[in-house]
């Protein structure tokens, strides 16, 4: 077996996460699911964690022609669950190489703070924060004994430009940042990387429900603000990050909110297109 995925073209011939082993939490969907597929290319062994079970039963039978997947259900807000698929890692494969702490939800579309809700604040917290926090924790007590290995997060652009989302959702990803880099100071000494990926907006199948419009539609909005012409932002290349990072290819990189989101986040267009809508 090659280690390539059934539907994809793209077959590395340098499998960069060969006899590495990773849990990707919400690995059914999204971000996730791009992830599991193209670690497994890269010869990861990688257990899907998540709550979505149909999605992730079915991804990890897809895949598991090549011996690389197991689906464990995995409420990231649930101690017992987190520490029992970094235990299902460790009784199945003997080592943790990667935890990648991706599981999210974006909350309520509820950008007025008298009118938030606290329960959907306390709810995005628990999954965006607490529970990277638990993957992190139940990781490093695995990681510190092996002198080794990289701890991810999936945090947003909403960690290094404001205004364009919840306020819930942006606390939690700046918390995300937050808490990686303080984990990166103190897992330092153990050999152990952290970092952060944030992408922009991309037409994953939670922003499509968030949002209520079809993945054409988003796409369009996407593009037309821009800052990078010429490109669609897809998980794929949210994945092609977290492989990076993941990889020998990062070894002395710790401690980065990597920024996916072609420039967007440098700058802020809307100044000048008042001016140009001004111009005869």
């Amino acid at each position: 077996m090659n280690g390539c995925s059934p539907n994809s073209s793209y077959c590395p011939t340098h499998k960069r996460l060969e006899g590495k082993v990773a849990i990707i939490t919400g690995g059914a969907s999204g971000f996730g699911e791009s992830t599991v597929r193209l670690f497994v290319q890269h010869g990861a062994k990688v257990i899907i964690a998540d709550v979505q079970d149909d999605l992730g039963h079915s991804l990890s039978e897809e895949l598991n022609s090549f011996g690389s997947t197991t689906y464990a259900h995995c409420d990231v807000t649930n101690d017992t669950d987190v520490k029992n698929v970094v235990d299902l890692a460790m009784a199945k494969y003997g080592k943790l190489d990667i935890m990648y702490n991706n599981a999210g939800i974006p909350g309520n579309l509820d950008f007025s703070i008298v009118d938030a809700d606290n329960e959907n604040f306390k709810r995005v917290f628990d999954v965006n924060v607490y529970g990277g926090f638990l993957g992190a924790k139940y990781a490093a007590k695995v990681m510190i004994p092996a002198k080794k290995g990289v701890i991810l997060f999936t945090s947003s652009i909403a960690s290094v430009s404001c205004g364009e989302s919840p306020h819930s959702y942006t606390m939690s990803k700046h918390a995300i940042v937050g808490l990686a880099k303080n984990l990166c100071v103190e897992l330092g000494q153990h050999g152990i990387r952290v970092n952060c990926i944030s992408p922009c907006a991309v037409a994953t199948p939670l922003l499509k429900n968030a949002m209520g419009l079809d993945k054409s539609e988003i796409e369009g909005i996407i593009c037309a603000s821009a800052n990078l012409k010429g490109a669609v932002p897809t998980a794929e290349d949210v994945a092609e990050a977290a492989l990076y990072l993941s990889s020998d290819a990062a070894k002395f990189v710790s401690g980065l909110n990597l920024v996916v989101d072609g420039g967007y986040s440098t700058t802020n267009q809307s100044y000048m297109t008042i001016i140009k809508s001004l111009m005869p």
